[in-house]
């Protein structure tokens, strides 16, 4: 044994598990008094959050919840939903977060599947899970807790056997709750958007997210008491570790029912917002917004966008606000950002059109992630870093998920060959940046050649009416598929299929041209991704056009 291991054993004095839990009683102790929610006329700090967060741990466990037992919560981002990220795992337990726009078998299937015992429900949603409780096959009870918002407006039904608040007053807000045995312990359970079959239950730890939680504070040099604005659903990834990421910096949770340009304006007016994130309908909603919503809205707010590139008009839009973007991917795999394309300096010395072609790479690995390439998927071997030719990004290191919750052939497939697979087709640029070219499923094969939806959703973004555009295969006889675009327009703008398939024809090989263009709103899910499955189920019908 070596002299660095003997008689130097690993005991409480000089190891901890990590946890974001940790976060929250430090800032509660040393910033007691400053603000940690705002939510309509609610004004709560940091001390009290703590508190009334111990006695939701200490009010489950009275009632036989603790570890590994699974709590679901159907909630939008209310003050109940910041709690619940430290109070159910304070338990022991681990939080499910529902995505609030599901449907009840799916809802149904998700709350068998994760076993859930409890289920905390906003009334917004106490119909629609009413009857998911009813679709269960699980025999096992269900505490059902009734969350009452009054920035909600709408008619409450109560469905639960108790209310949040009456639950809370069981608790005591001195428990003793302590970190877990095992940073490995799960923390938090959410599951993917399940396109195809049943969606998979995607198991996060708890160190994880305390490394996810801080690689977001170093990626956006986030300073200490930071006004966080919540546009981001945090049942998505768990608002990327943002509420875990707040309580570390001591900042403001401002929370959000609903996401609209003038209530997003008028909260950074409001509140003095410096932080938010945004999947980029999100960020293309606010930069199309009427001027008048504008006014006054501070700048040097930072924004984050994850999902499609940026494309110029974005960048150039979030610029003329005073924003400062920065594009980040990742999956729910991954606890949501795991690349951030890092800007530098000489960046902004260059025209837009060049800045957007910097800016729309998915970049380089966060701060805390071990590792993230791009790898032949047969051979596990990098590709040359050439930006041509493709690979599949794939991640390794703390934060990636667990695994798949009781589907160990997923997991394992997920994890062959010690990396995890995204599935993200993507080149490795000469400085080291990855670029997703595509998912492995939406490479468009016509006539032989492989086309990148990606590349032709660009050149349309580009065209000034496209406010969002889709892109996906259409079945062809002779060409076996060709690019099909759903194009959704900016307000009050117009222009013509053959106008937009013209301004393709300029940037684009002939092979790559749309064959049909669609217009109308784009289907999307709650975090503002585009629901391409349900295009491809519309492309067959689409007539094409003679290009």
């Amino acid at each position: 044994m070596s002299a660095y291991d003997q008689d130097l054993p690993r005991t409480p004095a000089n190891h901890a598990p990590l946890s974001p839990l940790s976060f929250i009683e430090r800032t509660a102790e040393v910033y007691p008094r400053r603000l940690a929610i705002v939510h309509g006329d609610l004004r709560q700090t940091w001390a009290q959050t703590y508190a009334r967060c111990r006695r939701l741990a200490s009010a489950l466990q009275r009632r036989g919840i603790g570890r590994n037992d699974t709590v679901a919560v159907m909630l939008p981002n209310t003050p109940a939903m910041v709690e619940a990220h430290f109070g159910i795992p304070m338990a022991g337990a681990v939080l499910n977060t529902l995505n609030t726009r599901l449907d009840a078998p799916t809802l149904a299937f998700m709350l068998d599947h994760g076993e859930a015992k409890a289920v905390l429900v906003d009334a917004e949603y106490a119909a629609l899970m009413a009857e998911a409780i009813k679709l269960r096959q699980s025999a096992t009870p269900l505490l059902v807790v009734d969350v009452e918002d009054p920035l909600y407006g709408g008619p409450v039904q109560h469905i639960g056997s108790i209310g949040y608040e009456s639950l809370l007053t069981e608790g005591d807000p001195a428990f003793a709750w302590s970190l877990p045995g095992d940073e490995w312990d799960a923390i938090a359970l959410n599951y993917t958007s399940g396109t195809t079959g049943n969606p998979k239950g995607v198991v996060y730890h708890h160190r994880g997210a305390a490394l996810n939680a801080v690689s977001n504070v170093l990626e956006w040099d986030m300073p200490k008491h930071a006004v966080y604005l919540w546009t981001l659903p945090m049942f998505h990834c768990n608002g990327w570790c943002f509420p875990w990421t707040v309580a570390a910096r001591a900042g403001v949770n401002v929370c959000l029912r609903k996401v609209d340009a003038a209530a997003v304006f008028d909260a950074m007016r409001e509140h003095g917002v410096t932080h938010y994130c945004g999947a980029p309908i999100v960020q293309a909603m606010l930069v199309n917004a009427p001027s008048q919503l504008k006014a006054g809205v501070p700048r040097g707010i930072k924004a984050m966008v994850a999902g499609a590139a940026p494309p110029a008009s974005m960048i150039e839009g979030m610029e003329q606000m005073g924003f400062d973007l920065t594009h980040v991917y990742g999956l729910t795999e991954v606890y949501g950002p795991t690349t951030v394309c890092a800007t530098h300096d000489e960046w902004a010395r260059v025209d837009i059109g060049e800045r957007a072609r910097l800016n729309a790479r998915q970049g380089v690995r966060y701060h805390l992630q071990r590792d993230v390439r791009v790898l032949d998927p047969l051979t596990l071997q990098p590709v040359p870093a050439d930006g041509e030719t493709m690979g599949e990004i794939m991640v390794r290191g703390n934060i990636t998920m667990k695994g798949y919750l009781k589907n160990p052939k997923a997991t394992a497939d997920a994890f062959r060959g010690g990396w995890f697979h995204t599935g993200d087709l993507a080149v490795q640029y000469p400085d080291g940046y990855v670029k997703i070219k595509d998912r492995s499923k939406d490479i468009i094969i016509s006539g032989g050649e492989n086309i990148s939806s990606i590349e032709v959703e660009d050149v349309l973004h580009r065209h000034p009416a496209v406010m969002a555009v889709a892109v996906v295969a259409k079945p062809d006889a002779r060409w076996g598929e060709t690019p099909c675009a759903f194009v959704e327009l900016k307000a009050g703008a117009t222009v013509t299929a053959e106008e937009l398939i013209a301004h393709c024809k300029q940037h684009l090989a002939g092979f790559k041209v749309p064959r049909a263009i669609v217009f109308g709103e784009l289907p999307k899910t709650s975090t503002g991704k585009i629901q391409k499955f349900e295009l491809r189920k519309q492309a067959g019908s689409v007539s094409a056009i003679d290009v």
